[in-house]
């Protein structure tokens, strides 16, 4: 799968980000989160990200 960065935290890749995938899909990188109580599969992350991160990838038009 290929990726690139739609909006971000930061310019060097080490904070939260979300992504357009060639799948025609979004990938987001955040803080896993642990502590969580819900049963999640295996293959999948639950992953906490800033709101405003949505908000400005929205009011940029990029999803």
């Amino acid at each position: 799968m290929k990726v690139r960065p739609l909006v971000s935290e930061c310019e060097d890749g080490e904070c939260p980000t979300i992504y357009a995938t060639d799948r025609g899909t979004l990938a987001v990188q955040g803080r896993l989160v642990a502590d969580h109580g819900l049963e999640i599969p295996a293959q999948e992350a639950l992953v906490e990200i800033p709101v405003e991160l949505i908000r400005r990838a929205v009011r940029d038009n990029l999803i």
